[in-house]
């Protein structure tokens, strides 16, 4: 007698519950993460076996390029930028207008003496994200503003931390008198920003 086959039923899997969570991942993935805003100038940074990560909030940066400028990126609070910009004036005797301190809020970077910075804070947003330093802030043994810019920031909030990303081809006279510039107002703690090398 012949065996009876079992009829095969065809499995069917809705995947619409989990094609809807994903697009709610993919999303929420999107919509929290930072994005990293470009460098004012290209930097080539040198490589470590690092894999500390550097803090994500009140954070200030210092830009070193390989001829020598230095550019301050302050932290992102607008309030607080606004706060530094006012006591750098006071420092060296210049008052902003309002247009002037938003500019200043929504700024990119500063790379600029202190007697240009009314110029620089006119140009249009553009032309601001566009701007090409020709000497970046002085920071040598005679001028040191760009220390008056991390002095003045911690003044605001003694709690800021500082990365400084450096060009591997950055000549080691400049990155001393910045190190001694930091030395001098007792800022011992502060971030090395290197490329990703990995360990042998």
């Amino acid at each position: 007698m012949a065996r009876v086959k079992p009829k095969r039923h065809n499995i069917r899997v809705d995947m619409t519950a989990m094609t809807d969570v994903s697009f709610l991942l993919l999303t929420f993935f999107i919509l929290t993460a930072q994005f990293a805003k470009p460098d004012v100038e290209t930097i080539t940074t040198p490589s470590s076996i690092s894999e500390k990560l550097l803090p994500d909030a009140s954070l200030m940066t210092i830009l070193s390029t390989t001829d020598g400028k230095f550019y301050f990126t302050p932290v992102e609070n607008g309030t607080e930028r606004i706060e530094l910009l006012e006591k750098m004036g006071a420092k060296y005797n210049m008052t902003f207008s309002n247009k002037e301190k938003v500019a200043f809020s929504n700024a990119q970077a500063i790379g600029v003496p202190m007697n240009q910075l009314k110029g620089f804070l006119d140009l249009s947003d553009e032309d601001r994200k566009a701007y090409k330093s020709p000497n970046g802030i002085p920071m040598d043994s005679t001028k040191k503003e760009l220390i008056d810019w991390v002095q003045q920031s911690l003044a605001v909030n003694p709690e800021y931390k500082l990365a400084i990303k450096g060009d591997v081809g950055t000549k080691y006279p400049k990155v001393k008198s910045l190190f001694e510039g930091l030395r001098d107002i007792e800022f011992y703690k502060f971030w090395l920003i290197t490329s990703q090398e990995q360990a042998q």
